[in-house]
C-alpha cells in the first residue's frame, strides 16, 4: 500500500496523471500483527481509521451474501433436498471477516432434526471468498447476478455440480451486494485520488 500510494503521489509531483486503486483492508490483519492497509507515514490514504475499520460496509455485504447462500443451501437440504445434494460433497463454506482459526473447520446442524442435518463445514476469511472474486470481476448488476448464479456449492450423489442458480439465490445475493459494486473514492495525504 505504501509503495502504491508513494508511487502515485510521486508521479503527480512530476506532472503525470495518477490514481490509486487499493482493496479495502480486511479486519483480520487490521487486528493482527500485520496491521491496517491504508499506508503509512506520509504515504497513506485518508481517512485511515475509517478505511481500516469497516469503511463502507462492503465486506459486511460480501460476508452476508456468502452466508445467505450457505443458509439457503442448508435450508434446501432441510426441506427435502430435491436436488439430491451429497452432504459429503458440499464445497461452499461460510465467511467471517476475522482471523478465527477455531472456525476454520466445524460441525454444524447439531441439536436434533429441527436444527438441521449434522455435517462438516467451516469458515473462510471474507476476502478469500468466491463472492469477493465475483464482485471484483462483475461489470454491472446484471453481470453480477449471472456470475453469482454459476457458483458451484457442491455435488449431487451422481457427481453433478449444484449451483447457486439452482438454489435461486443469486437475486437475493445481488441485492445485498448492489452498493458494494459501486466504487469508493478517497484521497492520499497529498491529494491524489484513490479508489478503495
Amino acid at each position: 500500500t505504501t509503495t502504491t500510494v508513494g508511487l502515485a503521489d510521486g508521479l503527480r509531483k512530476i506532472g503525470k496523471s495518477a490514481v490509486v486503486a487499493l482493496r479495502e483492508p480486511s479486519l483480520g490483519p487490521v487486528f493482527g500483527i500485520k496491521g491496517g492497509a491504508a499506508g503509512g507515514g506520509y504515504a497513506q490514504v485518508v481517512p485511515m481509521e475509517n478505511i481500516n475499520l469497516h469503511f463502507t460496509g462492503d465486506f459486511h455485504a460480501i460476508g452476508a451474501a456468502n452466508n445467505l447462500l450457505a443458509a439457503m443451501l442448508d435450508n434446501h437440504i432441510q426441506q427435502g433436498n430435491s436436488l439430491g445434494i451429497d452432504l459429503r460433497r458440499i464445497t461452499w463454506r461460510r465467511a467471517v471477516d476475522m482471523n478465527d482459526r477455531q472456525l476454520r473447520n466445524i460441525v454444524i446442524g447439531l441439536g436434533g432434526k429441527a436444527n438441521g442435518t449434522p455435517r462438516e463445514d467451516g469458515f473462510n476469511i471474507t476476502v478469500a471468498s468466491e463472492i469477493m472474486a465475483v464482485l471484483c470481476l462483475a461489470s454491472d448488476i446484471k453481470d453480477l447476478k449471472e456470475r453469482l448464479s454459476r457458483i458451484i456449492v457442491g455435488y449431487t450423489y451422481s457427481g453433478e455440480p449444484v449451483t447457486a442458480g439452482e438454489l435461486k439465490a443469486q437475486g437475493a445475493m445481488a441485492a445485498l451486494l448492489k452498493d458494494a459494486l459501486k466504487p469508493n473514492l478517497v484521497q492520499t495525504l497529498e491529494g491524489t485520488l484513490a479508489f478503495v
